[in-house]
């Protein structure tokens, strides 16, 4: 009689034994894996606000009457606001941008904003053109204009830029540019600033 209890006992433990054994399986099984990543694959995540932060330096308007005078340049890039699928397609949607030159001898300085487009010829080089506009502390005086200072006529002004660069890594990149800032005729004066120079890029 003795032995009831004990075929009892074993006899509950095979009947929990394998739910427990399901219900730890169930806990424990792995997530789905999307196809084409490996196990240990980051999984992929959309494009974040920032684009791309460059700094360089330029020449200030070396064939005109600022020459002589070297910039600090900063630029910041955001993402674009879509991306098409179609990689040509892309091309003609722009990154936002702001940047900011400062002059070394007290000549003129300005902050700007704008449109930039950029586009690859290979896998390395690239080409780009920005449009925007920005505003300075240059001369805007109709009536006098010192002898060391651009005549801008007016603020705040147009400005353009061309660049053509290349790319050293999947993040850092270095481009040659040229940028122009002038009102337009929108004002009596409008002699315009043109700068040169080059600028290194990192992308995130």
């Amino acid at each position: 009689m003795r032995s009831i209890p004990v075929v009892g006992l074993s006899l509950l433990i095979a009947v929990l034994a394998p739910s427990h054994s399901v219900a730890a399986d169930k806990k424990k099984a792995p997530q789905p894996i999307p196809e084409g990543l490996s196990a240990y694959a980051p999984l992929p995540s959309g494009p974040g606000f920032l684009s791309e932060l460059r700094i360089g330096g330029s020449a200030q308007d070396p064939s005109g009457v600022e020459s002589g005078s070297a910039n600090l340049t900063g630029e910041v890039l955001f993402s674009k606001p879509f991306t098409p699928a179609d990689l040509f397609t892309s091309y003609f949607v722009p990154r936002p941008h702001v940047g900011g030159s400062f002059n070394f001898d007290n000549k003129t300085n300005f902050a700007y904003v704008g449109l930039t487009w950029t586009v690859d010829v290979t896998p390395r080089l690239f080409v780009e053109g920005s449009l925007g506009g920005a505003v300075h502390d240059g001369s805007t005086n109709p009536f006098y204009t010192p002898p060391d200072r651009v005549a801008l006529g007016c603020s705040p002004l147009f400005r353009e830029s061309g660049s053509i660069g290349v790319k050293l890594s999947s993040n850092w990149k270095l481009m040659a540019t040229v940028e122009h800032l002038s009102n337009g005729g929108a004002c009596s004066d409008n002699r315009g600033l043109t700068n040169v120079g080059a600028r290194v890029g990192y992308a995130f």
